[in-house]
């Protein structure tokens, strides 16, 4: 999928935005819970599987070494410990990316290459002064060359909140369109906003915008180390600027929630209500995403479970 470009900056669509906290919340609800309810055993095996084949495998610790690289990138190419389930799906089972940080990114990359999966499983790296973002400008950018100099083929820029709670809206754009330059034309971008430090859901609503404008492949709920994470109704906000994006200029933006999705029900929620609202065609790893460490977890635990009851029930 071709990296997307910047296009001209336009105030207009940010002004006059209201968002509605209680319609948003009655909105998730009713796309979500009774259909929710409904998936049947052989519909969860599917949204597993799936789950599984959209996350971004993360290891953001201080601690990552180049073995914690190693095994991280063997469970995205392996995500389950019988290898036999490997075998019965041809090796076709595997997750969208893993994301390390800038320092880790050639040790990815030698683990991938190692595994034959270097070609088929993306490397994600964040950057610009994660999680934080309070760093000066160029600095971020070198973050962005030397990630992209390893081996990275994703790049997860972190916004400068500071510029959203004062509504420099300019200011952000600008520093965007900068990253996308540093990313090159093939690289992709996934913007974090850092939902929880946004203030409010109209800043979430502009700041996804902005991102947009700005270039970005994706636009991301959280760093993961903010209080309040991935969120379904600050989801549905970010789905009306992508739906308005997409109205405006033809652009298909991905999503990407990050923090808080730790289990096949919290990932099914999501996947439903971007079929409701973005369609089918969203859910696919160039266009949707989880950033998630733990719930491989939980993937591999339903995996099993859901099998052994289809199976008793033949």
């Amino acid at each position: 999928m071709v990296a997307n470009v910047a296009i001209p900056y336009d105030a207009k669509q940010l002004s006059n935005v209201r968002v509605n906290l209680s319609s948003v919340v009655r909105s998730v609800d009713l796309l979500t819970s009774a259909l929710i309810k409904r998936v049947t055993d052989a519909e969860l095996l599917q949204y597993t599987l799936r789950a599984l084949q959209l996350t971004d495998l993360t290891t953001l610790a201080g601690d990552d070494t180049e073995s914690n690289v190693a095994r991280l990138c063997f469970r995205a190419a392996y995500p389950f410990s019988n290898l036999a389930a490997h075998a019965r799906m041809k090796g076709k089972v595997h997750t969208a990316a893993v994301c390390v940080y800038p320092s880790r990114v050639a040790d990815a990359h030698r683990a991938l290459t190692a595994l034959g999966m270097v070609d088929r499983i993306q490397i994600a790296s964040v950057a610009t002064g994660f999680p934080s973002g309070s760093y000066p400008l160029e600095t971020r950018l070198q973050e962005i060359r030397y990630a992209v100099e390893q081996g990275a083929t994703e790049i997860d820029i972190v916004i400068d909140r500071s510029l959203v709670l004062t509504g420099r809206w300019q200011e952000l754009y600008d520093e965007i369109v900068a990253m996308r330059e540093a990313c090159g034309d093939k690289v992709h971008l996934k913007a974090i906003l850092a939902i929880g430090e946004c203030g409010t859901m109209v800043n979430v609503y502009k700041a996804s915008m902005v991102a947009m404008m700005a270039g970005s492949d994706f636009i991301k709920t959280s760093t993961g180390k903010e209080a309040v994470n991935a969120t379904l109704p600050v989801g549905l906000v970010m789905i009306r600027a992508i739906q308005k994006f997409y109205r405006l200029t033809g652009k298909k933006i991905g999503l990407k929630p990050a923090g808080g999705v730790r289990t096949v029900r919290d990932a099914i929620a999501w996947m439903i209500m971007i079929r409701e609202t973005l369609g089918e065609e969203w859910l696919k790893p160039e266009l949707f995403r989880f950033g998630a460490s733990g719930l491989l977890d939980d993937v591999e635990k339903q995996f099993y479970a859901v099998s052994k009851r289809l199976k008793s029930e033949e």
